[in-house]
């Protein structure tokens, strides 16, 4: 069933691109379209991912190639040989990118295109089927006054058309059988010609009358296009029609990605699309060098196979048998095919496109969106298919701009007050970050910097320089920044001029080489030596902190009054660290007899006897680091630095920053401990638990 609908729609198609000035080859170019359709199918059937996968070519490429056919200038046998040999160029040329893309694996970049974008196109292209297939049928829109229509000579060549392709789609949209369109063709090629016969009207009367096809008197379809007519093709033709291969080598780029992404909404499950590329780009590659055609999955008929329960690949393999057993009839099969049936049918298959882009489109999207639609769709039929990519394009390029730069890049924003560094502080360190925490300032950016959201990123950084009390620093994490364009490296350099200017170190964490290099080739040398860099936001807190320390001390200098307060503030904290000191070397002298000391020199690493160890430091810093390499926190005199796993589930390592001294309560010892001595160990847990409740926040 799939076989005969896709055979009768590959007959119609290849009618109308062979028509026009190229009608009298119209034989050789049915058997052309439909070798191309025959070798594109089976190869897609073969090697798709999808087991039940049907591939033909698209009507929405139809009229490109009819389009393109009648622009050729070239005049007998070389019309037709410089017509195929441009299809070819352009249908070879598009598989072997689609195989590229698939052997990169690339084909998940270009997955999306903006859905208006994707309707305007079909409705835009389906309107131009529907003009050409009224065309094709006898009704002119372009040349032929209104009245001139309703004549009873041009009513009895485009009513019939128009009647059956109407008929069509609405029958097959109620009741969705395969049957109806093979089976409505069997009945109206009959009925045609048993009007002929009793009005008594030779096949060539009703042919010169333009009720059946015009088609050339051949006796076989295939082969059409041999080694010889290779030399008719007039190369320097083809040069001029290179804007028009390229629009139509993107158009049925695009045709693949928008039949690929709806398989996939049918099927509701995800294909591999790196596959389904190289697939198509094969059977492109040889439908195009053997047939002039192009080759796309064609979604209704392949969904059609999950349905009735053939996903195996003899559904395919049988739909490309059926076109190419079509190839041995000869011309007596178009001979007898009215132009009301071809007409009809491309009708149905446009008027099924401006459904599907324009009408079904306006419930799901909002008139913003919507819009872009319509505007594509009229360009498309208005002006003519290469305006109206050039408008898609546009679109898509304004849509993607638009509602990109709406996505804020600032992912999060902190202060000093909200967040400190691991770095272990003083008392009076941490008293003075807590006063000046809003001297602190910085936001998490992510996703990609451009020109659309560069702008609205520094207009926001900018009202904190604006305010009456400007930060003393601004940390920009970009960690998550996936990349950048000029535009936004332009932006941002404006910006870090202005910051210097106004006082403000910039400190950048995580920043890219290439970020990096891109601001020393636009930023002045002083700028640029004035910005910080640190690898990660830890760092740069902590360089942050450092700045506001520094300009607290400058800034009381010579003065006694803030510091009086600063030492009133800290002066319980500082009796109760006073006290928590005395209580913990209280502590190590009880358990002298269970520990083990150990001194270690600057940057070694940090370990215990066993996994389950406990280590305290007694003297200097230990930094506790991640697997990535990441500081999670600094511990000081009196904070366990094992095992890392009670300090941090994240912890992989800790690494003394100064010569330390720590001592070591063995796995074995600790188990004794805690038979002799219960008391002593339930406070030695006490010390633990408190040193964990006090401990400065880890970063994050």
């Amino acid at each position: 069933m799939s076989g005969l609908g896709l055979l009768v729609a590959q007959l119609a198609f290849a009618t109308l691109v062979f028509s026009g000035p190229l009608a009298p080859y119209s034989s050789q170019g049915v058997g052309l379209i439909l070798f191309g359709n025959f070798a594109g199918c089976l190869i897609v059937a073969l090697a798709s991912g999808y087991r039940g996968a049907i591939a033909g070519l698209s009507p929405a490429l139809v009229v490109m190639m009819a389009q393109m056919g009648s622009t050729i200038e070239a005049e007998g046998e070389a019309l037709f040989a410089t017509a195929v040999g441009a299809f070819m160029i352009a249908a070879a040329g598009m598989g072997s990118l689609c195989i590229l893309i698939g052997t990169l694996r690339w084909a998940n970049a270009i997955r999306f295109i903006p859905h208006p974008v994707a309707c305007g196109f079909v409705a835009g292209i389906g309107g131009v089927v529907c003009l050409s297939a009224l065309s094709l049928g006898g009704a002119d829109l372009a040349t032929m006054a209104v009245p001139d229509l309703f004549e009873p000579a041009a009513l009895s060549k485009w009513v019939p058309s128009v009647l059956y392709g109407g008929a069509l789609y609405a029958t097959i949209r109620r009741w969705r059988n395969p049957l109806i369109l093979p089976v409505s063709v069997v009945l109206l090629v009959g009925g045609y010609q048993a009007v002929m016969a009793l009005a008594g009207m030779s096949a060539e009367q009703a042919r010169q009358a333009g009720h059946l096809i015009a088609i050339s008197e051949q006796g076989s379809l295939w082969p059409a296009f041999g080694p010889d007519d290779l030399a008719l093709v007039d190369w320097t033709v083809i040069a001029a029609q290179l804007p028009n291969l390229l629009v139509l080598g993107l158009v049925a780029l695009i045709l693949t990605v928008m039949s690929l992404a709806g398989l996939e909404v049918a099927l509701g499950e995800d294909l591999d699309w790196n596959r389904e590329f190289r697939a198509a780009g094969s059977a492109s590659v040889v439908a195009g060098l053997s047939g002039g055609t192009f080759v796309s999955m064609i979604v209704p008929a392949s969904y059609r196979s999950k349905l009735l329960g053939a996903s195996t690949r003899v559904t395919g393999s049988v739909c490309a048998l059926v076109i190419g057993g079509a190839l041995f009839f000869g011309g007596g099969l178009l001979q007898i095919m009215p132009v009301s049936v071809v007409a009809g049918f491309l009708l149905f298959a446009g008027i099924g496109m401006i459904a599907e882009g324009l009408v079904r489109s306006r419930r799901r999207l909002p008139m913003s969106e919507y819009g872009i639609v319509i505007l594509i769709c009229g360009v498309t039929v208005a002006f003519g298919l290469v305006e109206g990519v050039a408008v898609g394009m546009l679109a898509a390029l304004v849509f993607f701009s638009v509602r990109f730069s709406r996505v804020d890049p600032i992912a999060g924003q902190f202060t000093g007050s909200t967040l400190r560094s691991g770095k272990v502080r003083s008392l009076p360190d941490r008293a003075i970050l807590l006063e000046c925490g809003a001297a602190i300032q910085g936001c998490r950016l992510s996703g990609y910097l451009f020109f659309g959201s560069a702008w609205p990123l520094t207009a926001k950084l900018k009202q904190s320089l604006e305010g009456p009390e400007p930060p003393t620093c601004l940390v920009l994490d970009l960690q998550a920044v996936s990349g950048f364009d000029f535009s936004a490296v332009s932006v941002l350099g404006r910006f870090f001029r202005a910051a210097a200017a106004s006082g403000v170190q910039v400190v950048l964490s995580a920043s890219s080489e290439s970020l990096r290099s891109a601001l020393a080739r636009n930023l002045p040398p002083a700028v640029m030596a004035g910005l910080s860099v640190e690898r990660n936001e830890e760092r740069a807190l902590e360089r942050c902190e450092d700045l506001v320390l520094e300009a607290w001390e400058a800034q009381m200098r010579g003065t006694g009054e803030r510091r009086d307060a600063l030492l009133l503030r800290t002066a319980v904290d500082l009796e109760r660290r006073l006290e928590r000191q005395a209580q913990f070397e209280d502590l190590m002298e009880r358990l002298e007899p269970w520990l083990a000391h150990i001194s270690l020199v600057a940057g070694k690493v940090l370990r215990g006897g066993g996994r389950e160890d406990l280590l305290l430091l007694t003297e200097g810093r230990v930094s506790v680091y991640d697997a990535g390499g990441e500081r999670l926190r600094q511990c000081a005199a009196g904070d366990p630095v094992g095992p890392l796993a009670a300090i941090d589930g994240r912890a992989a390592r800790a690494i003394a920053d100064e010569p330390c001294r720590a001592v070591a309560l063995e796995a074995a010892a600790w188990r004794r401990l805690e038979q002799q001595d219960p008391q002593l160990a339930l406070e030695l847990y006490r010390h633990l638990f408190v040193s964990r409740v006090e401990a400065e926040p880890p970063l994050g």
